[in-house]
């Protein structure tokens, strides 16, 4: 599996292409940051972590991207700029076809660090450590990204699994199911 991480940001967008399968040593394809000038207009920043994100989607080709999910900050404009650029990550995979997986940064730091409560220099170390790098990748938003395509990879397997036993439940559970008493007519 390819994965095509985005840690989303305004001003830095990390982006980071890991290949690998859950269980086996993982490989780091790229990393990189997609930048716009922070007195740039809004439209103008979007656009170009657009045509960034295209880019990386049409040299690296991955299977999957996976996102950081946006969560509840103090700085509202911080918050917002985030949420942007992760929704123009979203766009342009969607636009090709491409799963996106949003994972929130606790669960990437304890995927990554085995604690959901990780510094940035400890995910930067373990992110180093597991695709045996030389040094960790700067900026940290280079290495966040990385880390969200590595949560993804390990994770996937596992929450494929639940998504389909929850879909069987619920297919077995339909009232309109011909096994369900319910779904019936008399």
């Amino acid at each position: 599996m390819r994965v095509l991480g985005v840690d989303p940001g305004l001003t830095r967008c990390g982006v980071g292409v890991v290949e690998g399968v859950a269980g086996r040593p993982l490989t780091m394809v790229d990393v990189g940051v997609v930048r716009t000038p922070v007195d740039a207009e809004l439209g103008s920043r979007l656009v170009a972590i657009e045509q960034g994100i295209e880019r990386w989607l049409d040299e690296h080709r991955p299977d999957v991207v996976a996102v950081e999910r946006v969560f509840s900050q103090h700085n509202v404009r911080t918050v917002m700029g985030t949420a942007q650029a992760s929704a123009v990550a979203t766009l342009c995979a969607a636009r090709r076809g491409l799963p996106v997986a949003l994972h929130t940064p606790s669960e990437v730091k304890a995927a990554v660090t085995g604690s959901g409560r990780a510094e940035k220099a400890q995910v930067g170390a373990m992110v180093t450590r597991l695709l045996r790098l030389d040094a960790p990748p700067k900026p940290a938003d280079a290495a966040d990204a990385l880390a969200l395509a590595i949560c993804h990879i390990w994770r996937a397997p596992a929450q494929n699994r639940l998504q389909r036993a929850v879909a069987l439940h619920a297919a077995k559970a339909s009232p309109a199911s011909p096994a369900s008493p319910k779904g019936r007519l008399a």
